[in-house]
């Protein structure tokens, strides 16, 4: 299959200046093939439509007569021009902004084609198009592509430059689908789709170019993941874990608690892997506070005990300092040693702990990031557990796994996902779910208050913090700004130092230094700070028994999976605990979500409910899940087309001739190309 488009610079396009191909760059287009799959996010719809059938408020194109004269009116450098129209029998007025030079043009009798927002009452058209049928149409009567653009790439000339594109080098656009796939569902030739994706007759039209190009999206997607598995389950030269019963249970009692029937189902799933000889790749979800922490630790206790190291990976340094201390804690009596790398950890220190970890004299390291450096080096690693934002694409979970010779991979997710979707999703790991919570566990109260009622939360905090307890309070990222979103933090900061002299009020955010932000953490966590004002700093993962009270302002500027993950932050030891969704929703959408949160703290129950209220698109917000981004397709409304090209692709992949076949040739390029086998495994 050739690659050529992805060879040739957009520079090659006719009317692509140096100059112009740099601010494509900006978009991440660099070449042809990129161009051609920047695709639009709606169309503009220049077809014409008659007054008769056109509602006040919509935005439409109609052919008119000039009857009247332009009429102009100057406001310093800004200017608003009228004329009388005429459109079938019926007279209106036609107002441009800032369209001076049109006002010689507009002589009685011309036809012109106008598009804009049209006012009923006033029979108004503010007018954000025209052209004369006379000068040659471009766009009446036609539907036209809108791209997310921006700085000096205007509308028009994308559309331009994408339509010379499809000119100079359509008939390169090579297919990639076999053909069987292509017959059973009757879809268009690639070539065709992606042409009518950018360039369609009709909505209809663009809507079939778009089904097509989505499943073949979604079957790439499954394809990679599917191949990737098939590969690795096949070699059969994952790491071995040879741990037995016996040894694994006697840690087990040691906990300062009792397993639930989840937690014992989900460890024997992940020991079963372990011991397997292919590399295990597992996700293990469940809510947050359903105890998974303490499944890793099994885990990574089962992997020492095997005679291997294990690493555990986490998104922040607050969490990477929680995570050491516990499993210290853990291990301290069984004699297995853990050390800490993240991003803080310089100088004589850490060259101590990569010579401790390169040597083996190190058992477990907890880290950030800092963790697939080039510099870091195991001796044996035998397990690496990921927690939350890390959910690592193939190509960055092999990092991690080339720090060993193929170790066992846990990932760990606090977003509960609906089961069929994390399978679909997650295509190449398999997947444990924790459905319910550790005994004993208290169930978080959560109320929501309007603004006004403030004083009575203030009352409700100092209850609280007389008997002992401790209190967070959250600020939302509001601006764009992170300035502002320091200065709100800081000025609530204030009001909680004035509301309550006698308490020692902290605060926490994110232009602090990692050093600050552990010393803030660390005095909160031994009670010298009562009442922490945050912004989402702590959503994940941070450990607090004795706070018992979580606030959360602007509550309705939060989505329900955030919300949820805050309100897990507290409820962690044996005092009743009590979540306050401080808001004013303006929207139904908004106050349905405070209706949620009080309702249920179940948070696959929260998810569910989420993805009811949001719709599909904004569900996974990036930041949530980690669930991979598209171009066009999207994993949950596109659901139903995913799970087909899951079975689809399960199918090929279970195929010998997939491997070997000719006709295959541009999906096992399309994987080489992907690099998602490290080895030359597809000769």
């Amino acid at each position: 299959m050739s690659f050529q488009l992805n060879e040739i610079s957009v520079k090659q396009v006719r009317g692509v200046s140096s100059l112009k191909e740099g601010e494509l760059h900006a978009f991440g287009i660099f070449t042809v093939k990129d161009l051609l799959e920047y695709y639009p996010y709606r169309y503009e719809d220049y077809r014409l439509r008659s007054l008769s059938e056109v509602k006040s408020g919509d935005k439409i194109t109609i052919q008119a007569k000039v009857i009247g004269i332009p009429v102009m009116q100057r406001y310093g450098s800004k200017s608003r021009l009228s004329c009388k129209m005429m459109a079938e029998e019926r007279m209106f007025t036609a107002t441009w902004f800032n369209r001076p030079f049109l006002r010689d043009q507009l002589t009685a009798g011309r036809e012109i084609i106008l598009n804009g927002k049209w006012e009923q009452q006033r029979m108004q058209l503010t007018v954000s198009d025209s052209e004369f049928p006379d000068q040659g149409v471009k766009r009446g009567g036609t539907l036209q592509p809108v791209y997310s653009i921006g700085a000096k790439i205007t509308q028009t000339w994308i559309r331009k430059i994408i339509a010379q594109a499809l000119q100079q080098y359509g008939d390169l656009i090579p297919e990639i689908l076999p053909q069987d796939i292509l017959q059973k569902y009757k879809m268009l030739p690639r070539k065709q789709a992606i042409s009518i994706i950018h360039l369609p007759e009709d909505t209809k039209e663009g809507q079939r170019g778009r089904q097509r190009m989505v499943y073949e999206e979604l079957f790439l997607f499954q394809l990679k993941m599917q191949a990737y598995r098939a590969v690795t389950r096949g070699r059969m030269d994952g790491v071995v874990h040879t741990v037995e019963n016996a040894v694994v249970r006697e840690f087990v009692r040691s906990l300062p608690f009792e397993l639930t029937d989840a937690q014992k189902k989900v460890e024997l799933e992940i020991l079963r892997d372990m011991r397997a000889t292919y590399c295990m790749n597992r996700l293990l979800q469940g809510d947050v506070g359903s105890g998974k922490t303490i499944i890793a630790a099994i885990a990574l206790y089962a992997s020492v005990r095997s005679g291997f190291q294990g690493a555990l990976m986490v998104p922040t340094e607050i969490l990477a300092e929680q995570h050491l201390r516990s499993l210290v804690r853990l291990f301290e009596p069984f004699g297995i040693s853990v050390g800490l790398l993240t991003g803080s950890v310089t100088g004589r220190k850490r060259k101590d702990l990569l010579a401790s970890l390169q040597m083996g004299m190190i058992d477990v390291v907890v880290g950030t990031h800092a963790l697939i450096q080039d510099e870091v080096f195991f001796r044996n690693l035998g397990l690496v557990v990921t927690d939350e934002q890390h959910r690592f694409g193939v190509n960055q979970r092999s990092v991690l796994r080339r720090k060993g010779y193929n170790p066992d991979v846990l990932t760990m997710t606090a977003t509960p996902i609906p089961r069929t979707l994390a399978i679909t999703a997650f295509g190449d790991m398999d997947v444990s779910t924790i459905t319910e919570r550790p005994k004993g566990r208290i169930p978080i109260t959560t109320y929501w208050v309007k603004h006004s009622l403030m004083d009575r939360v203030l009352g409700f905090i100092s209850k609280e913090v007389d008997q002992g307890r401790q209190t967070y309070l959250i600020c939302p990222l509001i601006e764009e700004s992170e300035k502002i979103d320091v200065q709100n933090v800081i000025d609530l900061h204030v009001q909680m130092q004035q509301a309550f002299p006698s308490y020692r009020v902290g605060i926490l955010h994110g232009r602090m230094t990692p050093a600050e932000k552990e010393e803030i953490m660390q005095a909160f966590n031994n009670n010298e700070v009562q009442l922490l004002v945050s912004t989402t700093v702590v959503e994940v993962g941070v450990d607090v028994p004795n706070a018992t009270l979580m606030i959360i302002m602007d509550a309705d500027r939060f989505g329900l999976s955030q919300l949820h993950q805050l309100r897990g932050r507290v409820g962690r030891g044996k005092h009743a605990s009590f979540c306050i969704l401080i808001a004013d929703p303006k929207s139904e959408i908004g106050q349905e979500r405070m209706q949620v949160m009080t309702e249920t703290d179940d948070g696959f129950e929260v998810s569910r409910r989420d993805l009811d209220l949001r719709g599909p698109g904004d569900f996974f917000g990036t930041k949530q899940s980690g669930l991979p981004e598209f171009r066009l397709a999207d994993m949950v409304s596109d659901f139903a087309v995913l799970e087909q090209a899951r079975d689809d692709v399960s199918v090929l992949v279970g195929d010998a001739s997939f491997w070997t076949s000719a006709s295959y040739e541009p999906l096992r390029n399309y994987l080489q190309q992907e690099e998602v086998f490290q080895e030359n495994l597809m000769d």
